[in-house]
């Protein structure tokens, strides 16, 4: 490489913006039908291809929604502005949600 030519950042090169590229999405979920951990690695995909995710709304029993738009895999308490709305999944496969905290936007755990 010429001097003063720098390649791609490793940490875009990295990144991940989308479910395409987030480990861990579950083929064949049905849509409504119960799942178990609302905390880790809690989305999956439809057979027509919808992205779905384990939710308890109410404290009622866990069972697959239709997700929000999926950011791919973002950091706990990092910023998330411009992703208002959005849901996330954290390195380890923690679930996030974009809110707001303190005037922030951040990603939340999103099973809280």
């Amino acid at each position: 490489m010429a001097a003063g030519l720098a390649g791609p950042a490793p940490a875009l090169a990295d990144e991940c913006n989308d479910a395409f590229c987030t480990p861990g999405i579950r083929p064949a979920v049905v849509l409504g039908a119960p799942c178990a951990d609302t905390g880790f690695y809690v989305f999956g995909t439809t057979s027509w291809g919808r992205l779905v995710f384990c939710g308890s709304p109410r404290r009622y029993e866990p069972r697959y929604f239709r997700s929000p738009p999926m950011m791919g895999v973002k950091e706990l308490n990092g910023s998330c502005t411009g992703y208002e709305n959005a849901v996330a999944q954290a390195p380890d496969g923690l679930f996030l949600t974009c809110s707001f905290e303190n005037a922030r936007a951040v990603w939340v755990r999103g099973d809280a």
